[in-house]
């Protein structure tokens, strides 16, 4: 199986769209098709912070759902997304109040579609997926080794938000645990979550989260080749926003 995973696109549909085109895929009946069968997969986050939030809930929801070309899993702001389109009481902040700004102009019929969508596409996900044939498993925030078969809360809160412990650093971002450090097992663990300034490959993990909102770069891990494709952000740089490791 040869399959192409996608990092935190975050609204940028016109960075997605190139990437697509990259990748060697063909847009065609409003999706990307690759002539060789290439699959693609979403590593969640696929909202927030950019410009385009609903353009891309419809392309993924159109390629995942109705055409099943393509796979998802869900992120941190997928998963807060739902919990609004539920009606929850969430804090519009950290990128959700810009999908909410873009949602709120659209007519009451494609408000309506639009959370049909997302909701269905969220609903229908796998926590993360394993692909035997790709050796390889897809997670959000990664995950550990000894959870891997796993759906409980424990692990939910892993692959969502990573290995956090409770505690905050001086600027209120949650402290992760670098958890790639210690992975030993044979299959790529393929992730994001994390800002890195080029995909991050420890052990035989990839992060694969380059930053595209944030002014870098959108990336997709090639499977079985192993090799990666990014293509340049088209938004303003903010350098505060990625995470060094003390061995990059």
């Amino acid at each position: 199986m040869q399959i192409d995973i996608i990092g935190d696109v975050h609204g940028c549909y016109k960075e997605l769209c190139t990437l697509f085109q990259e990748l060697g895929y063909k847009h065609q009946d409003d999706i990307y098709i690759h002539p060789d069968g290439r699959l693609p997969v979403f590593v969640g986050d696929i909202t927030d912070r950019g410009p385009d939030s609903i353009a891309v809930i419809q392309l993924v929801y159109h390629m995942v759902v109705k055409e099943k070309k393509a796979k998802y899993v869900p992120g941190n702001h997928c998963n807060k997304l739902y919990r609004f389109f539920l009606g929850n009481n969430v804090q519009q902040k950290h990128g959700l109040e810009t999908t909410v700004a873009e949602y709120k102009i659209l007519d009451q019929q494609m408000q309506k579609t639009i959370r049909k969508q997302f909701m269905t596409l969220y609903d229908q996900a796998d926590l993360y997926l394993v692909i035997p044939e790709a050796n390889a498993v897809i997670a959000h925030a990664g995950i550990k080794e000894s959870y891997i078969g796993r759906s409980d809360k424990k692990v939910e809160t892993f692959v969502l938000y990573g290995d956090i412990n409770g505690e905050f650093d001086e600027n209120g971002k949650p402290i992760r645990r670098d958890w790639a450090q210690h992975y030993t097992g044979d299959r790529w663990i393929v992730y994001g979550h994390t800002p890195v300034k080029s995909p991050r490959i420890i052990n035989k993990t990839i992060n694969i989260d380059t930053g595209c909102v944030f002014g870098n770069s959108l990336t997709a891990f090639r499977l079985p080749e192993e090799t990666t494709v990014s293509v340049p952000s088209q938004q303003p740089y903010v350098e505060e926003k990625f995470r060094s490791f003390p061995e990059d």
